[in-house]
């Protein structure tokens, strides 16, 4: 596609990038992503998405925004409390980039649902709250053979890999944690707290993966675990190996049909 006079100025500072130019940000305008939570991590993924240029970013939520959700989920206001958290996104962006479009899928994803919409876009982030969610969108990517950014917070910390097990070479989620926790085991951010601005930093980071993946630039996040400790200011990366006895991506695979009729 060809970019137009408006598009070269608002993408100017990537397309003097010898890495994207102008058949990167073609790309990136042509690019399906699915954002999966519109929180802490999905409001930075989601702005800086649509700043970027992403053609097409699909939300997905089934939520409404709460006055406690303003201390890190920058893409919504003070004055959209009580409002469709979906809805509050696609005004955001709208004033962000009309150059876009914004789908909002206002609904809780599971079983039923999740197969049919991962395909309908090239890569999903994964900016959800909950372990539920986290193992769906691994095994549904996996089946789907999409790339999965994934990440998660906790006080002060957070963590974040790229899942593509789908290329018989890296390992899924499930190779590092194999079945979800005991419930009430790991608490939850309104249980523990969270330091708003850590959301940002991994979210961030999120998108950078995302755009990095879609335009198949530098070293993929793939069979790495990136740990960010906010209080001691420090990254570490773990090498994370395919796991033959995984239920899901090992020889001996024990999860079930993921198709959205027959997933059970």
């Amino acid at each position: 596609m060809d970019l137009n006079d408006e598009q070269f100025r608002r993408y100017a500072r990537h397309l003097i990038l010898d890495e994207v130019g102008e058949e990167g940000q073609a790309k990136l305008l042509s690019a399906r992503v699915l954002v999966v939570g519109a929180g802490g991590l999905g409001s930075p993924v989601l702005m800086y998405l649509a700043a970027a240029g992403i053609g097409t970013l699909g939300v997905v939520d089934d939520d409404v925004v709460d006055l406690t959700n303003l201390q890190r989920q920058i893409v919504h206001m003070t004055d959209r409390v009580g409002v469709d958290k979906v809805k509050s996104v696609v005004e955001t962006l709208a004033g962000l980039n009309p150059d876009i479009r914004v789908i909002p899928h206002k609904l809780r994803l599971d079983k039923s649902n999740a197969r049919d919409l991962v395909e309908e876009y090239d890569l999903v982030v994964d900016g959800s709250d909950n372990f539920a969610t986290r193992y769906l969108l691994n095994d549904i990517c996996y089946a789907a053979k999409r790339p999965l950014v994934a990440a998660s917070l906790l006080r002060f910390e957070g963590q974040m890999s790229t899942f593509k097990a789908y290329d018989g070479k890296t390992p899924c989620y499930r190779c590092l944690f194999r079945e979800p926790p005991p419930a009430g085991l790991v608490p939850r951010c309104e249980e523990a707290g969270i330091l708003g601005s850590v959301a940002g930093v991994m979210g961030t980071l999120q998108a950078t993966e995302a755009v990095k993946e879609l335009l198949g630039l530098g070293e993929s996040l793939s069979g790495t675990l990136l740990i960010y400790d906010a209080l001691d200011t420090q990254f570490r990366r773990i090498r994370i190996k395919r796991d033959p006895e995984c239920p899901l991506c090992g020889t001996r695979s024990t999860i079930g049909d993921l198709s959205s009729s027959k997933a059970g």
